[in-house]
């Protein structure tokens, strides 16, 4: 019988976990890749949250034929493309804001990049978005839920400080392909640096007033 040397066993080892191993955990992205893209912080960006998420939903229900296709429609929040950004494919379950878990590394590695260093002086916004398929009011929702789940995921699992993070779904508001709105990058889940966190200043301790002295009774 012929016996393989030990660096030709281990090699073909290799090869075959590589082979079987989720093609998204093999593509996770690298943490030092996130963290040189949210780095290129200039400014503030004041962003009403809740009100973005509102006109979301009302946009969304927004029906009639004088309405524009999804690659005509302006996007709902163009300020948003000025600011550091990130794009990762996670998988979800269909028609669900659940990861699966090829997608956990990336996940993961999004949180190695938020308490790098250079990342800790900030806040960020995980933003959803859906291809035009479906529901348009459907996708609204489902590109919420899914910013939520990436975000609960990074402050429940990964210890991120939730005051850290802030999520919102565009659904197909604001796409990221606009010469295929049904493409799949359209479905794409993006971190953008929003703020950076004030410093804070020690305050001088305020010296403790005397009480008066207590008379003694004759």
């Amino acid at each position: 019988m012929r016996v393989l040397p030990t660096f030709g066993l281990l090699t073909a080892c290799a090869l075959l976990l590589l082979a079987t191993a989720p093609a998204s955990a093999q593509n996770a992205p690298a943490r030092d890749d996130i963290v040189a893209a949210l780095e290129k912080y200039q400014s503030d960006l004041e962003l009403d949250v809740p009100a973005l998420r509102q006109q979301v939903a009302e946009r969304s229900k927004m029906r009639g034929r004088k309405e524009p296709p999804p690659q005509k429609r302006p996007p709902i929040a163009p300020e948003l493309n000025n600011l550091p950004a990130f794009n990762l494919d996670i998988a979800f379950d269909v028609d669900t804001p659940i990861v699966q878990p090829e997608s956990y590394q990336a996940v993961g590695r999004i949180a190695d990049a938020l308490v790098h260093s250079s990342l800790l002086p900030y806040t960020f916004l995980i933003v959803g978005h859906m291809e035009a398929n479906g529901k348009r009011e459907a996708n609204a929702i489902l590109s919420q839920r899914r910013a939520d789940a990436i975000r609960e995921i990074l402050v429940n699992t990964f210890k991120i400080s939730s005051k850290r993070i802030q999520s919102v779904g565009l659904g197909e508001e604001q796409l990221l392909d606009f010469a295929r709105p049904t493409g799949p990058a359209n479905n794409q889940i993006q971190i953008m640096t929003l703020t950076k966190i004030p410093e804070q200043t020690e305050q001088p301790a305020t010296p403790a007033k005397k009480q008066p002295a207590k008379k003694k009774r004759k």
